[in-house]
């Protein structure tokens, strides 16, 4: 009848654990620096680790251009390439920071928000 019990209190204690790892990781995050350029970098937006936008460089003599349809197609895409690699390096520390611990089925959990390896290593 209490066979389960002990399946339970590690799947508990695992779960203790990843919130503390999870804590670290958004430290970890906070301090990660991704970019992403268009226009053979006459664009180029930086983002840490949470996805948040930090800055967003734009050539002066692209500006001068005056063409606002090509800035904002080029802002938009830097943007979207730097969310990516902050996405790619989140992936990357959570799996760093969860690969040892023993909880079946988090690979798949983690996958269904776009976070862990996803057998893509």
């Amino acid at each position: 009848m209490f066979k389960g019990f002990g399946n339970l209190a590690g799947m508990v204690k695992g779960v203790q654990e990843l919130q503390g790892r999870m804590g670290q990781m958004q430290e970890r995050l906070a301090q990660i620096r991704v970019e992403g350029t268009a226009g053979g970098g006459m664009v180029v937006a930086t983002m840490n680790g949470q996805q948040k936008l930090l800055s967003c460089r734009i050539e002066p003599s692209l500006l001068a251009s005056g063409d606002s349809e090509m800035i904002e197609d080029l802002v938009v895409s830097a943007i979207n390439q730097a969310a990516e690699n902050a996405r790619e390096a989140a992936a990357n520390e959570m799996s760093s920071l969860t690969g040892d611990l023993d909880m079946p089925g988090l690979d798949q959990a983690l996958a269904k928000f776009g976070l862990g390896d996803n057998g893509q290593g």
